[in-house]
């Protein structure tokens, strides 16, 4: 017998795979059944998840600011394009479809929720829709990120928006006003006043806006609101002589700043600049407070549409509304 034949004749050893398969191969599957890691991989998809909505193929990514794409680059390419162009699309719509705009900002931070302009636009949309719990959250987590006090107003007026007027006196007094942009530090005094107003507090509400702001021989953009919200609170103290003043002065500051004319100064004459040095202050510890009734957040607004934002990575933002 040949060594061949002797080799044929030999009994497979036991715990041998047969030579007939291929080594290192299990049995092949049906072509229905797919490999246990596949299925261990396999991304779960929510039925119940809400669809991005749609964006025109006439957005790009360049249509948001710089600063915003770069802060867009830690993540990927393709994910950066999408999460710019519903950035985009938040700024266009902000006013028109708020609603709209809030879906943009949340398909955003679905795809990109550590990054804080995202994270700051998702909370100033959802304090324009009225979902205050939601932009407090959003708005502190973009301060804890960024660094930054430029959204301090909203978050106050997101605490008055849930019926914490106190909190919201409280986060006002945590910053130093002095390290605040003129923009920023008007803003906060109108929240800090509406607060005092939903407390009952109406003096310390007036004097809350008089900052050095507060003058009708330097106008700025954010000079009308800031008008118009001390006019606001005369009319509440009962002064109407006065009230109507500060509030035609807000209408021709805007005019004035609109570029339809340059009158605005001539209500000097008539106005008298509260003297900041000469008003009493009061110690709130010292003043018997009422009890504090928990109503429905008011809106007054300021005359302008603008709710607050000017798209993501802009640096002016609007007046509070909730006054």
């Amino acid at each position: 017998m040949t060594d061949d034949d002797q080799r044929r004749s030999r009994p497979e050893r036991s715990g041998r795979p047969s030579r007939d398969a291929p080594s290192g191969r299990g049995q092949r599957r049906g072509d229905d059944e797919r490999p246990v890691w596949q299925q261990r991989v396999e991304m779960q998809r929510d039925p119940n998840r809400e669809k991005s909505p749609i964006i025109p193929e006439a957005i790009t990514p360049n249509d948001v600011d710089l600063i915003v794409r770069v802060q867009l680059k830690t993540l990927t390419a393709e994910n950066a394009e999408m999460v710019a162009r519903h950035l985009a699309m938040v700024s266009l719509l902000i006013d028109q479809d708020p609603e709209l705009a809030h879906k943009h900002a949340l398909s955003a931070a679905r795809r990109a929720g550590r990054i804080a302009v995202v994270r700051e636009t998702v909370g100033v949309t959802a304090y324009t829709v009225g979902d205050y719990p939601l932009a407090l959250r959003e708005l502190l987590a973009h301060r804890r990120i960024s660094g930054s006090n430029d959204q301090l107003p909203l978050i106050v007026d997101s605490e008055r928006g849930m019926n914490r007027p106190d909190r919201a006196l409280k986060m006002a007094r945590e910053v130093d006003r002095k390290t605040l942009t003129p923009a920023v530090r008007v803003n906060l005094a109108i929240a800090a006043s509406g607060a005092r107003l939903d407390l009952g507090e109406n003096e310390l509400a007036l004097s809350e806006l008089e900052i050095p702001e507060l003058n009708p021989a330097k106008v700025f953009d954010f000079s009308p609101p800031l008008f118009r919200a001390y006019a606001n609170t005369l009319e509440v103290l009962g002064r109407l002589d006065d009230s109507k003043k500060w509030a035609d002065l807000a209408q021709r500051a805007e005019v004035a700043l609109a570029g339809g004319n340059d009158d605005v100064l001539e209500v000097l004459e008539e106005i008298e600049i509260p003297k900041f040095a000469d008003r009493p202050r009061i110690d709130p510890a010292n003043k018997p407070r009422r009890p504090f009734e928990k109503k429905q957040f008011e809106k007054r607004g300021f005359g302008k549409d603008n709710r607050g934002f000017d798209g993501p990575g802009t640096s002016r933002r609007g007046a509070p509304r909730g006054r």
